[in-house]
């Protein structure tokens, strides 16, 4: 069964390894942002009211109390000198992402996170909390059910917890008060932000689009940045300009790459991952040493005490490993994995020898660990 599983992992990775770098054309909103079209953060700090029993100790949380007391005094409750010890509040950070374009009145999800000791917020609601962004302006107000993406239960002498019952969503719970002051409609130039930069791909995106109005209309500037001019292509609006390049087809050139997770032995190699005529060798050395004391007694009635005698046994093992194999030229990504795959080795020891083979400049591409 071990043996099995083994062959199963191994077959995987392999797998993965053979699956191909790239997909084709791609348009050119996938990869590229467009300059002032983006989100904002959105934070706040409110209390959850509601809670069966889980929420935050007054004593390890007076936080919780003085926002508690801030929101009653709001609504004409006056509770000066007063001591109350509620278990179901809890205090929270609000967080959120205002989309590009949001108008007054839209509405947009948001995520709540306990920051006391509060053990659930299942079944909680948020009380009205503004959201404030970087400049301090409040940009909406949140308020709702909470729905929670966990469950814990205790007992006496011990509990489960399953998920993260501390932290929930509230689908569509805050809604827009202020808009994000920005004149899309005035650019007379934009810039393309690529995701990831590379000379070749901005260059081909300059020519997708410049093909695509029959005039020069977008510049490259650098590996990450195309400038496109507006005024250029005859569009009634920036707008309709970005309707008409957002799916122009464009094929990326990506960098030679090779991906390992060491947790869960996961290889992904790209397709221009190619390797230098190299030879390797794998083995595996076992170091064993076990103590076994042995107790010595005096015979007895006879004069003495009782001894521990120390004793050692130190083994070396070493396993036959694969051998001195050789990886021929890697033209291909093929070619790579039927050399790899030749020295028979786990994909925990492929990565290993991974990195032995980066290390001894055999291996040209970006070798990444995770």
């Amino acid at each position: 069964m071990k043996n099995y599983f083994r062959f199963l992992i191994q077959a995987l990775a392999i797998f993965i390894l053979a699956m191909p770098a790239t997909a084709g054309p791609i348009r050119i909103k996938d990869l590229v942002e467009f300059d002032g079209v983006r989100g904002n953060d959105l934070v706040g700090y409110g209390l959850v009211v509601g809670l069966n029993g889980t929420g935050d100790g007054i004593r390890n949380a007076p936080f919780t109390e003085e926002i508690m007391s801030n929101i009653l005094e709001r609504l004409g409750v006056n509770i000066t000198g007063e001591q109350f010890r509620p278990k179901n509040v809890a205090a929270v950070f609000v967080t959120a992402s205002l989309p590009p374009f949001s108008r007054a009145g839209g509405q947009i999800d948001v995520t709540v996170s306990a920051i006391g000791d509060a053990k659930s917020l299942l079944g909680g609601t948020l009380v009205m909390t503004p959201l404030n962004a970087a400049d301090g302006q409040i940009y909406a107000v949140a308020q709702g059910t909470i729905v929670a993406g966990g469950v814990s239960a205790e007992g006496d002498a011990g509990g489960v917890v399953q998920g993260v019952p501390t932290s929930g969503v509230i689908p569509a719970g805050a809604r827009v008060e202020r808009e994000i002051d920005f004149e899309f409609a005035s650019l007379d130039t934009m810039r393309l932000a690529l995701r990831e930069p590379d000379f070749t791909t901005a260059a081909r995106i300059e020519a997708a689009i410049n093909a695509s109005f029959g005039r020069s209309v977008a510049v490259m500037l650098d590996s990450g940045t195309v400038r496109l001019d507006v005024d250029r292509t005859q569009a009634r609006s920036p707008a309709h300009a970005l309707g008409q390049i957002e799916n122009i087809l464009v094929e990326p050139e990506r960098k030679a790459r090779v991906v390992v997770d060491q947790r869960s032995g996961t290889i992904v190699m790209g397709e221009d991952v190619r390797i230098s005529r190299v030879a390797v060798s794998q083995g595996n050395l076992t170091l064993r040493v076990e103590e076994r004391p042995i107790v010595v007694q005096p015979n007895p009635f006879a004069e003495g005490e009782t001894i521990v005698v120390p004793r050692t046994d130190a083994t070396i093992e070493e396993e036959p490993g694969t051998g001195l194999a050789e990886v021929p030229p890697g033209t291909s990504l093929s070619e790579v994995i039927a050399g790899l795959n030749a020295l028979g080795v786990s994909p925990r020891d492929m990565i290993d020898i991974l990195k032995s083979i980066k290390a001894a400049g055999a291996l040209h591409a970006e070798f990444v660990v995770r």
